[in-house]
């Protein structure tokens, strides 16, 4: 590992116990800035309902550190808008966001689309399919965006148990991202969970990174931001477990072969010659292949959108 990782592990990591909620929330009020809380849902009712109920009534009723909970529903065909709006957020609908850009599926795409109808000054994304879920999730990424004027994006870090057993999820991290990260970007090495769901930035970098439609998404951002702010604008923060809904094998490599593409555009920036996916299933004749292709767009940094440019004039 690079000495300057060592340095940024003993600096920039954290605990959630490290910051209490009480100094979190006088940062807040000493600063004014204020906080959105974005959930990117995708057919999530069984989930969505008990993440914001939690988020408003520890860090909205209790501690008034949240200023808004947005969902950005991507085309749900369950209850996720019904459940999400009852439990108190606000929701939004991807394709009602910028229809002048026709939307196309991705976690990423739903992101970058958030900036434009939330007004926090920190952005916090948490994904809508935790189960057993605790506020500190929130509390423990956006307070050191609070406390620590020189950090701009923070990662949760946690375990994450699969099937019972501690420390096996996060496959495609372990197989995919955090070998590209370590032979390519070794600054990076130090995150724990580089393609953790849950992480915090100021608006005011995010504004400015193109994001990658699909699961790219983080991995694409770590890279940029640190490039753009470096690394010691970059945090993570222990906030415990992490339960979620686990896909399956051929959906993880999907995932892998988007997040590969998106290294790949940063390496050199070229082209794939054929950027697709080719699994197989067994059927009745034998096994079958299915190809899929591979997220290849990416958004340009918001600033560059002029609804978004006259927003902020206005």
């Amino acid at each position: 590992m690079l000495e300057e990782v060592e340095r940024w592990l003993a600096t920039r990591s954290w605990s959630v116990a490290d910051r209490p909620l009480h100094r979190i929330l006088s940062a807040k009020q000493r600063t004014g800035q204020t906080v959105s809380v974005v959930l990117p849902a995708l057919n999530e009712e069984e989930t969505v309902g008990d993440i914001v109920a939690i988020i408003r009534h520890d860090l909205v009723e209790q501690v008034p550190l949240v200023d808004e909970i947005v969902v950005v529903d991507s085309g749900s065909t369950d209850r996720t808008s019904e459940v999400a709006a009852a439990a108190g957020a606000r929701v939004v609908h991807r394709d009602e966001i910028l229809p002048r850009i026709p939307a196309v599926p991705g976690k990423g795409e739903v992101l970058w689309r958030s900036l434009l109808v939330t007004g926090g000054d920190i952005l916090c994304f948490v994904d809508a399919d935790l189960r057993e879920f605790s506020s500190d999730f929130v509390s423990g990424i956006v307070g050191p965006l609070l406390t620590e004027p020189g950090v701009d994006l923070v990662k949760a870090m946690y375990d994450r148990p699969l099937a019972g057993t501690a420390g096996q999820g996060g496959r495609v991290t372990e197989l995919m991202a955090r070998p590209l990260l370590n032979m390519h970007w070794p600054r990076l090495a130090g995150f724990v969970q580089p393609l953790g769901g849950e992480y915090a930035a100021r608006r005011s970098l995010l504004e400015q990174l193109p994001f990658p439609v699909g699961y790219g998404v983080e991995l694409g951002m770590l890279v940029d931001a640190l490039h753009l702010v470096g690394l010691d604008a970059l945090a993570q923060v222990d906030v415990g477990v992490r339960i979620h809904r686990h896909q399956d094998g051929q959906a993880l490599g999907r995932m892998a072969a988007a997040i590969y593409r998106t290294a790949q555009l940063r390496l050199a920036r070229g082209h794939l010659v054929r950027p697709t996916l080719t699994q197989f299933e067994r059927g009745e004749d034998g096994f079958e292949p299915r190809t899929y292709s591979v997220d290849t767009e990416e958004r340009p940094p918001m600033l560059e959108i002029a609804e978004y440019a006259e927003r902020k004039v206005a």
